[in-house]
């Protein structure tokens, strides 16, 4: 309980509901399989009707702390929940020309509730407050209804039918949606009150003025190209060397296994740490895992990546998503949090295909590249601490001693 205390009621409440949800909400891992079986569909049209779909995606994350800003999270999340939820209840009785434009209007949907989830977790932590482990326990939610959802799903598949699915994962971001019209405050909180001012500055000023902002958004979107070959070349070069899908199931199991049992102690035992370091090293270390490929690929090389890989997951991903929380202006959190959902999803729709042509083209050199990337983007973080931050021209010109305003990266207290 020690890793939890300093976390609000409101977050741990709201966690629970992203579990509940998590453990549903799963036909994303079985989308393509149900389009060419039962719906009996082309592997070209089953893959244009994924992609599709992960656009709306990562759009939904990109934009959604828009309508947070403006109509309040509580609503943003509420409205894009009844949405979503609605969208794949349906989705199994409309025909196949309607999947080209209710999927991704559903995957949209979906990531403007990931961007709300992002900001509700934001607001709820007093300011000062460890958002750190804020975050970390919503992701431990997450990542733990995600290792029970597949293998139930593959069970409901298989003795039932894909279309039940659907309907599960609807439903349970419908439940989920009353659930957090329960335990969000409707009124007279940092939930439901719009944070819009007219007069304040916009989203782009705001964010000139913080350049390790900017920095970290870039390295994050660069880092989650290379982060997602997992799913997406790796399995093709494991089964090129003669590796079964026995071997990448392990590999995945060790990535989910070492997530759930390290992130929180790990937030917890860095809380102090300046975040970005944290995360610096932690890119560093998803560039080291794809490093390790470049010898060969033996088994001991595969699990060797996958450690390496996670370990940086770790230590990147909830630093991060605080960092961007504790830098934004109250009047754009939700905008500064769906700018970095965006970007840390921004690799389901980059990495298949550019790794793909890469892999293709040159097979040798994938490995490299992602190892380079990684390594860049962990270098340029890890350089974007000495880079100013809001009010520090006006502090150097005035000669006040850093020590009496703060360094520009400074870790939340708690």
């Amino acid at each position: 309980m020690g890793m939890v205390r300093g976390v609000p009621r409101t977050v741990r409440l709201l966690a629970l509901g992203v579990f509940l949800n998590a453990v549903v909400s799963i036909t994303f891992v079985f989308l393509f399989l149900y389009l060419v079986g039962p719906r009996g569909l082309s592997t070209t049209q089953a893959g244009v009707i994924s992609g599709i779909g992960g656009i709306g995606l990562v759009a939904g994350n990109f934009t959604g702390g828009w309508f947070g800003d403006r109509l309040g999270h509580r609503r943003a999340l509420l409205a894009g929940a009844c949405v979503s939820g609605s969208a794949l209840v349906v989705l199994p009785v409309l025909p196949v020309a309607a999947l080209y434009g209710v999927l991704p209007f559903a995957q949209y949907a979906a990531g403007v509730v990931r961007s709300a989830n992002a900001a509700l977790v934001a607001v709820s932590v007093p300011e000062g407050g460890d958002r750190r482990q804020s975050f970390a326990l919503t992701r431990f939610a997450a990542n733990g209804g995600f290792a029970i959802g597949p293998p139930l799903g593959a069970l409901v598949a298989t003795r039932f039918s894909y279309d039940w699915l659907f309907v599960a994962d609807g439903a349970g971001t419908l439940l989920f949606a009353l659930y957090a019209a329960r335990i969000l405050p409707a009124r007279g909180s940092a939930h439901s009150a719009p944070s819009h001012d007219p007069d304040a500055p916009g989203v782009w000023r705001e964010l000139r003025a913080r350049p390790a902002v900017l920095v970290l958004l870039a390295a994050i979107v660069c880092v989650d190209l290379v982060y997602r070959q997992q799913y997406a070349t790796l399995p093709v070069f494991l089964a090129d060397h003669g590796h079964g899908p026995q071997l990448y199931g392990w590999l995945l199991a060790i990535n989910g296994g070492v997530i759930l049992c390290l992130e929180l102690p790990a937030a917890h035992v860095l809380r102090r740490r300046a975040p970005l370091g944290v995360v610096g090293v932690g890119l560093l270390l998803v560039g080291l895992g794809y490093a390790v490929l470049i010898p060969g690929a033996g088994v001991l090389f595969a699990v060797a990546m996958m450690l390496s890989l996670t370990l940086g997951e770790v230590l990147y991903k909830t630093p991060a998503t605080a960092y961007i929380a504790d830098q934004a202006p109250a009047h754009a959190q939700g905008r500064f949090q769906s700018l970095y959902a965006g970007a840390s999803i921004s690799g389901q729709v980059l990495a298949p295909p550019l790794g793909a042509v890469l892999y293709a083209a040159a097979p040798a050199l994938l490995w490299p590249v992602c190892a380079l990337l990684a390594a860049g983007a962990g270098a340029a973080v890890l350089a974007a601490r000495r880079l100013p931050g809001p009010g520090e021209k006006a502090r150097t010109a005035a000669n006040v001693p850093e020590a009496e305003t703060g360094s520009p990266e400074r870790a939340p207290a708690g």
